[in-house]
């Protein structure tokens, strides 16, 4: 059995999924299984990939379809159909690095398999071929996401996660019609009994499309209230920063706002903070709405 399960959520990304495959083609290691989560495209997706699972590609392609539902319920039914030790996702308008699997392989070969929950390394630019924010000091090998983030570290970063683990932590809650849970809640989870090992290598190419969730931050927090609540709630329980913490508050009372939650406060782990945000969370809520008010 391969140890890595490269997963790949696409969502009429016909277009940019094409150099994904090719990235794993120029692989020198395919000891790798590729899986594509398909959310409900409605362009050729299932087609393309039928005619990449007949080529002789050297590693398996495996395809799964599912109605839209959003990214975070695109990596729900990753995890559950994973059985590798690995994985790792590389979005549909992205490309593994050169030399990816193999560096991953030779990491995880060398370290204490149980004692970690994975590696984090470096996303690129991929026009530039710059790496996205910061580099790992090389006195850390070492660390968590959230603590790498409290130390000043900055941008996007590639993480690779034991599957075993992933698999026990609870799935993405799923909030009527929303579309958006950060995917970083389940991150958070892991960092509260793990490390990861840490790599000063560029895993992943990105580039980052005008019709992504990166770039419509405040139309998907509009149009996912309850999503955004529950994560702000969430942070509340395990960030320890205050000023994080009234940060959190003041967006959880915006959020509750745009959900109709008028049991917020009771359902806040910080109550009195929340109350005292609330004048701010009316103020962010009102700025939210005229920002998208045309495209709601």
């Amino acid at each position: 059995m391969a140890l890595l399960t490269i997963f790949t959520p696409a969502y009429n990304r016909v277009g940019t999924l094409v150099r994904t495959y090719e990235s794993l083609l120029k692989q020198d290691c395919k000891d790798f299984v590729w899986l594509i989560v398909d959310d409900g495209s409605t362009d050729n997706t299932s087609q393309l990939v039928r005619e990449w699972q007949s080529n002789d590609n050297g590693f398996e392609i495996r395809y799964i379809y599912k109605e839209n539902g959003g990214m975070h319920t695109a990596h729900n039914t990753a995890y559950e159909n994973i059985d590798t030790e690995l994985n790792v996702c590389i979005d549909s308008d992205d490309e593994l690095a050169d030399g990816a699997v193999s560096c991953i392989q030779k990491l995880w070969s060398d370290v204490d398999r149980q004692k970690y929950a994975g590696i984090i390394g470096l996303d690129a630019d991929m026009n530039s071929g710059k790496v996205i924010g910061t580099d790992f000091p090389d006195n850390i090998k070492e660390t968590t996401l959230c603590a790498f983030y409290d130390a000043g570290g900055v941008g996007d970063k590639k993480l690779v996660y034991r599957t075993d683990i992933m698999k026990a932590l609870p799935p993405y809650p799923v909030f009527g019609n929303e579309k958006y849970v950060s995917l970083g809640w389940k991150y958070q989870l892991c960092d509260q009994k793990y490390k990861l090992v840490t790599t000063n290598t560029i895993l992943c190419n990105v580039e980052y499309q005008a019709d992504g969730s990166s770039m419509n931050m405040l139309r998907q927090y509009r149009r996912n209230p309850n999503g955004f609540a529950f994560i702000r709630k969430e942070n509340l329980k395990y960030i320890k920063s205050k000023k994080r913490n009234f940060i959190d508050c003041i967006h959880y009372v915006s959020s509750s706002i745009f959900a109709k939650n008028r049991h917020f406060i009771g359902e806040s782990p910080k109550k009195v903070m929340t109350v005292l945000a609330i004048p701010f969370g009316v103020a962010l809520n009102i700025y939210i709405r005229i920002k998208t008010r045309k495209s709601k």
